[in-house]
């Protein structure tokens, strides 16, 4: 292969007929292998009213080791804290796992459904069954620019330290705040020819400190910020946010992300909006900076599955899986949510360079 190019595996959940847990959809999954090498996905489960918890599935391979399915395990987390809870319910919704080594803990970013709006939480665990919640992430200011407040989601955790913008290590988190005016429905509304605002549309790294003076766990207070990636693109014009955890491939770490751009017409509910995936590929040493970034999308919405659902003509990468297991390192195996309804799986073999034209729309910003 010679381009980062998603091939479809088939669907691996949808909704268990008589659950009333899962009667409004599962999606947008987080996918970690456990310490016995076992995969598991954390789905969000929505019941009626769009109330979210986090489900456990075990993901089920055949002989040839493609994921064919899932055995249901419980629930992760649901709504208890006052921060996932609001008049309507709330929910605890896309999740992303990612096994952080200098913690010795998996850490679990998901949005927390608020009276106040969507916010990025914060649970650990050490088994993957138990989860201990951290509260909410909280954010230094960065140039005259507030984080906290602000609408945020679609979070993900570096696995290992990375450096800060003075070159400390730190616990780097991915993650694209929703200032007013920058939400797609909000775009949509804007001329073409309004000026981008480079800061407040942009998908962000931010850094957690390790210290000892840290009285209980050091996790949640990110003081350092980096500016990553802009919509460029068509595809993307209206709004790029986060996707899977950063994972190391041959090239450095690769991030599918989304992106939201127009329909050329609407679909059968009305809806104007296309969600795509794209690919980023940060560098190893310094993951502030892109060294690739895909200028088509990797995946885009077809069929029925993916055009008609909860929300049509959406797929929405969130969990990724490097299959080790197989001893092919460059194959990655991606779960996507499928129109807001069910789960799917397809497959990404990192070609062994990367792609000229990727590599000629880079734009790193400035810190």
């Amino acid at each position: 292969m010679t381009d980062f190019k998603l091939r479809r595996i088939g669907m691996v959940m949808e909704p268990q007929q008589g659950d009333p847990n899962e009667v409004e959809g599962v999606l947008n999954p987080a996918a970690v292998r456990a310490r016995d090498g076992q995969l598991y996905l954390f789905p969000r489960l929505v019941a009626h009213g769009n109330y979210s918890r986090i489900g456990i599935a075990r993901v089920l391979f055949d002989g040839a080791g493609d994921p064919i399915g899932v055995e249901r395990m419980g629930i992760a987390l649901e709504p208890q804290a006052d921060y996932e809870l609001s008049q309507n319910g709330g929910g605890c919704e896309d999740p992303r796992v990612t096994y952080v080594e200098p913690l010795q803990q998996y850490v679990m970013t998901y949005t927390a459904s608020s009276r106040r709006g969507p916010r990025i939480a914060i649970a650990i665990s050490d088994d993957l069954f138990h989860w201990r919640r951290l509260g909410l992430a909280s954010f230094y200011p960065y140039h005259g620019i507030t984080f906290d407040g602000v609408d945020n989601k679609d979070a993900s955790i570096f696995p290992v330290l990375v450096p800060d913008p003075m070159g400390r290590p730190c616990i780097g988190l991915v993650h694209r705040p929703l200032f007013p005016g920058t939400r797609p429905e909000e775009k949509a509304q804007q001329s073409r020819s309004h000026v981008q605002d480079t800061f407040r549309e942009c998908i962000w790294i931010s850094y957690c400190r390790l210290t000892a003076n840290d009285r209980e766990h050091p996790l949640g207070r990110f003081v350092e910020h980096h500016r990553l990636a802009c919509p460029q693109a068509e595809w993307e014009r209206l709004k790029v946010g986060g996707g899977v955890p950063p994972t190391l491939c041959r090239h450095g770490w690769l991030q599918l992300y989304h992106g939201v751009g127009d329909l050329a017409r609407p679909s059968p509910t009305g809806r104007n909006f296309c969600y795509s995936a794209g690919a980023l590929v940060l560098s190893k040493e310094h993951p502030n900076r892109i060294v690739y970034r895909s200028p088509e999308p990797v995946l885009v919405p077809e069929g029925p599955l993916e055009n008609l659902g909860t929300v049509d003509s959406v797929v929405f990468p969130t969990g990724i899986d490097r299959r080790d297991d197989l001893g092919k390192p460059d194959r990655f195996d991606v779960y996507y949510g499928m129109a807001d309804d069910r789960i799917g799986v397809a497959r990404l073999d990192v070609p062994a360079k990367l792609p000229l034209a990727g590599l000629a729309a880079t734009k790193p910003y400035a810190a």
